[in-house]
């Protein structure tokens, strides 16, 4: 059977308006921490079938959670200037279509679980948990940010269980660190926010504690990164032992990124909130993945 063109051309512009409803591109945040743990499990490489079903895992988790949340969050949207322009506001997409996407990457998280081994598919439950919950925490808690660094950071700890089976120190410290490279930044983004949450009555840490505290507390956050990933070499046990100079380079070269993200926000100044909590960000994930890739396979 031969699909018309025009058929076809439709098709490919409704997967792209897909995309960016979940903002498909933002993958690069977490995804590559959830493959540095990985290839510290399995001491480079894993098997080409367990690489696989971690990818499904990390993506269908990531861009299901990205539009349950832009679901839940429609009528919030639609109010707020900054986001009235998003697909589901202004009718791109229908309520159902967002529903099935998400449904369709909670099935991607279950399926790839359940290839991986029995303790993955036992804890798929509660990653789902902590994906879906993330939305609503808005509504009750200016920890909200945490909850959002945290269902990022389960990445590396899953794809280190996905190999090994088992939980260990590094990936847990790796977890940590994302969780707190996502909530600072997200705090960052937040203070856009600042005055339609107080008016809204929805809970973050710039309506909590004002803007120059809430960018202290980002700061102090992604110190913490720094720490937490310097700490990831000292508890890699033979035979996982493979992170050296390579690696604190580019530990060296995030804390040089975040401290000029850090520059480019002011609590009179945030005109640049989202090169600093975006575009600045998406490159800390990739460079972390490039020297461990380095460190473990060629130095």
């Amino acid at each position: 059977m031969v699909v018309p063109v025009s058929k076809f051309s439709t098709g490919l512009k409704r997967i792209k308006l897909y995309g960016e409803l979940v903002m498909f591109s933002h993958s690069l945040f977490a995804l590559p921490f959830g493959l540095v743990g990985m290839i510290l499990a399995a001491g480079g490489l894993p098997p080409m079938r367990i690489f696989f079903w971690i990818l499904v895992c990390l993506l269908g988790a990531r861009n299901a959670a990205n539009a349950l949340d832009r679901l839940i969050d429609c009528r919030i949207d639609a109010k707020n200037p900054r986001t009235a322009h998003r697909h589901l506001p202004r009718g791109l997409v229908s309520g159902g279509e967002v529903l099935g996407l998400s449904i369709l990457g909670f099935l991607l998280l279950g399926v790839g679980a359940w290839q991986l081994n029995p303790l993955c598919l036992k804890l798929a439950p509660l990653a789902v948990f902590i994906l879906v919950i993330y939305s609503y925490t808005k509504r009750f808690t200016w920890a909200s940010h945490l909850v959002l660094g945290f269902a990022c950071g389960i990445a590396p700890t899953a794809s280190w269980l996905a190999v090994t089976g088992s939980f260990a120190l590094p990936p847990l410290l790796l977890t940590g660190a994302v969780m707190c490279w996502v909530a600072g930044f997200d705090t960052i983004y937040a203070t856009q926010d600042f005055e339609f949450d107080r008016q809204e009555g929805l809970y973050a840490i710039p309506a909590r504690f004002g803007i120059e505290n809430a960018l202290r507390i980002a700061k102090g956050l992604h110190f913490t990164v720094i720490v937490l990933l310097l700490l990831v070499p000292r508890f890699l046990a033979p035979p996982y032992a493979l992170l050296g100079g390579v690696y604190y380079l580019g530990v060296l070269g995030v804390a040089g990124l975040l401290c000029w993200e850090h520059l480019l926000v002011k609590p009179d100044d945030l005109n640049k909130v989202t090169l600093a909590a975006y575009s600045v960000n998406q490159v800390i994930g990739v460079a972390i993945f490039i020297f461990t890739l380095l460190d473990v396979f060629i130095f």
